[in-house]
């Protein structure tokens, strides 16, 4: 009951905008000199969240006196969405949010009427969204007991359905690969063994099984609660985040105008090795092998690497908002 009414008052909070945010963009000011703002030009926060992001480029457009400055604002959770709208709405017609995934960027821009090379300026943070993680009942935190969720757009096959149906290869699996986590074949046994008593049903409960799946020494001297991987693997699964981010990737710069910048944050080694990858490639002019005397790819440099090493939190930034420790910002500018 005790649960049940903290969920209400957060929701009641959020509807009446009495909701105070713990979110703290991250790095903030790198992210909008990365952008390069200027006049008659559109702008995209791909990935909205609470709007810090967005807030801090239009509230700097503003101080420029920019002309003709839009901002656009995609986020796939109607939360976050609607936190982020009433909280931008006094920069009136320069800002304009959408629901939808970052991934759909060119249908979306399509169907708003944008074609072509249209974009002055991207900006992606691939973190999760604070309102995720502070309102127990999305699911996405095991610091809190709540039902076992962690779906973004709050919709499709929830963390929940994954480890109660899931074969235990699978399961094995999905924490090796998007959690990294040595012991994946422990804790997917020990989540099979679990769900044969009773179903698993919130984070509290999973969180348990991974920790007595650990060995007692690796317990006691691992950095991070030992359910920490586990619950990365399974938000990362449940809401297809490596697919969205390569899909992402494989449309954007055609939507770039040239000398457009692309600046993308990222937590994690999956998302930054991925990010990595993608400007290394774009910044080549040949993929031929090196065996080739002549280049037959015809392959163009489409990015300029901007930043040759990523872009890191200060260490005052760090323990003001410790959040931040893991943030990596690669910043591309297209040619």
């Amino acid at each position: 009951m005790a649960f049940q009414n903290t969920q209400e008052k957060q929701q009641e909070n959020m509807n009446r905008g009495a909701y105070t945010p713990k979110h703290i963009s991250i790095l903030l000011s790198e992210c909008i000199d990365a952008l390069a703002l200027k006049d008659n030009a559109l702008y995209l926060d791909a990935t909205l969240g609470l709007g810090g992001h967005s807030e801090g480029i239009l509230q700097k457009a503003q101080a420029m006196g920019l002309k003709n400055f839009k901002l656009l604002g995609f986020d796939r959770d109607p939360d976050a969405l609607a936190f982020a709208t009433k909280r931008l709405a006094p920069f009136g017609e320069a800002f304009q949010a959408v629901q939808s995934c970052f991934s759909n960027v060119d249908a979306v821009l399509s169907e708003l009427g944008y074609s072509g090379a249209c974009l002055d300026g991207v900006l992606a943070d691939l973190g999760v969204s604070s309102m995720q993680l502070d309102f127990a009942e999305r699911g996405f935190s095991f610091l809190h007991d709540a039902p076992l969720d962690m779906r973004m757009s709050k919709a499709g096959r929830s963390a929940k359905n994954v480890v109660n149906e899931s074969e235990e290869s699978e399961l094995q699996k999905i924490i090796a690969e998007f959690g990294e986590d040595p012991l994946a074949g422990r804790i997917a046994k020990a989540i099979v063994q679990a769900r044969f008593k009773k179903s698993i049903e919130t984070t509290l409960e999973l969180a348990q099984i991974v920790f007595d799946a650990y060995p007692a020494k690796w317990r006691f001297t691992a950095r991070n609660h030992p359910a920490t991987r586990t619950f990365q693997a399974l938000r990362i699964f449940v809401n297809e985040e490596l697919f969205e981010l390569n899909k992402f990737l494989s449309t954007i710069v055609t939507r770039l105008k040239p000398g457009a910048r692309l600046a993308l944050i990222s937590f994690h080694s999956l998302e930054d090795r991925i990010v990595k990858h993608f400007f290394k490639e774009e910044a080549k002019a040949c993929v031929c092998p090196p065996a080739f005397p002549i280049c037959r790819c015809n392959k163009k440099v489409t990015l300029k690497i901007i930043s040759s090493k990523p872009i890191l939190p200060s260490k005052d930034e760090i323990v003001f908002n410790s959040r931040s420790a893991s943030a990596k910002l690669r910043v591309a500018e297209k040619i």
